[in-house]
C-alpha cells in the first residue's frame, strides 16, 4: 500500500519509520501537498526568526533548534537527531560526533580562509547533508543554514536553482546529480547549483 504522503519513486526523499509517520502533528494532513504546505509555512517563519538577527549558525544547539523552527509545527520529532538507519547519512550513534567535527571544520576553514566564502558555505552544506542528522527535512535544513552562513561571511544568500528556468523535478535532479558528485569530492558542481 503506497503512502499518499511519501512518492514511493522519489529516490532522493528520506522514508520515514512507521514510528516516524505516526509523528505528524496536523491531524488534516491526508495528502503530500497538504504536508508540502504545512512544511513550507513553517520553513517560511523560520527563515524570518533565523534571519531577523545576527544567529551562530556554526552552534549545534541552533542548528537542531532550526530544524525545530522549520518543523516543529508539523513533526513531533523535529530539531531531534534520527535514532533510526537510513540508506544514506551517518549511522545514527555518530551524528552528535560527526556534527561537532563538521562545525570544528566550518570554524577552522572561516578563521584560516582555506576555501572561498562561497566555498566554505557550500561545503558545509554538502557535509550537513551528508551527516543527515533529522529523520526528514536535511536538504532544506542545510539549505537555510548554507545560506545563514554565506549571509555572516558577507556573501549574498544561494538561489539553489532557482534562477534556472526549469520544472521542480528537474531542479531536483540537478540537485541530487551535484550532491552525488560533491559525495565523490568533486564540489564543483554542487558550488555551480548553488548560485544558478
Amino acid at each position: 500500500m503506497s503512502d499518499p504522503l511519501f512518492d514511493a519513486d522519489d529516490d532522493a526523499a528520506t522514508p520515514l519509520t512507521p514510528d516516524e509517520r505516526a509523528e505528524l502533528i496536523p491531524t488534516y494532513i491526508m495528502s503530500r501537498a497538504q504536508l508540502n504546505e504545512a512544511e513550507q509555512i513553517g520553513i517560511a517563519d523560520a527563515d524570518i526568526w533565523a534571519f531577523g538577527r545576527n544567529r551562530d549558525v556554526l552552534d549545534q544547539d541552533f542548528l537542531l533548534g532550526l530544524h525545530k523552527r522549520m518543523f516543529g509545527r508539523v513533526w513531533r520529532w523535529a530539531g531531534a537527531t534520527r535514532a533510526s538507519e537510513r540508506n544514506i547519512g551517518v549511522a545514527a550513534y555518530k551524528i552528535g560526533i560527526e556534527l561537532r567535527t563538521l562545525l570544528d571544520d566550518v570554524r577552522f576553514w572561516v578563521a584560516n580562509g582555506t576555501f572561498p566564502p562561497d566555498e566554505i558555505a557550500v561545503r558545509f552544506h554538502h557535509r550537513l547533508v551528508f551527516i543527515h542528522p533529522f529523520p526528514n527535512g536535511n536538504g532544506r535544513h542545510a539549505r537555510l543554514a548554507a545560506d545563514l552562513l554565506a549571509v555572516s561571511l558577507e556573501r549574498p544568500r544561494f538561489s539553489w536553482g532557482s534562477a534556472s528556468i526549469v520544472e521542480a523535478a528537474g531542479t531536483r535532479r540537478a540537485y541530487v546529480a551535484a550532491l552525488k558528485a560533491a559525495d565523490a569530492h568533486d564540489i564543483g558542481p554542487l558550488l555551480q547549483f548553488a548560485r544558478s
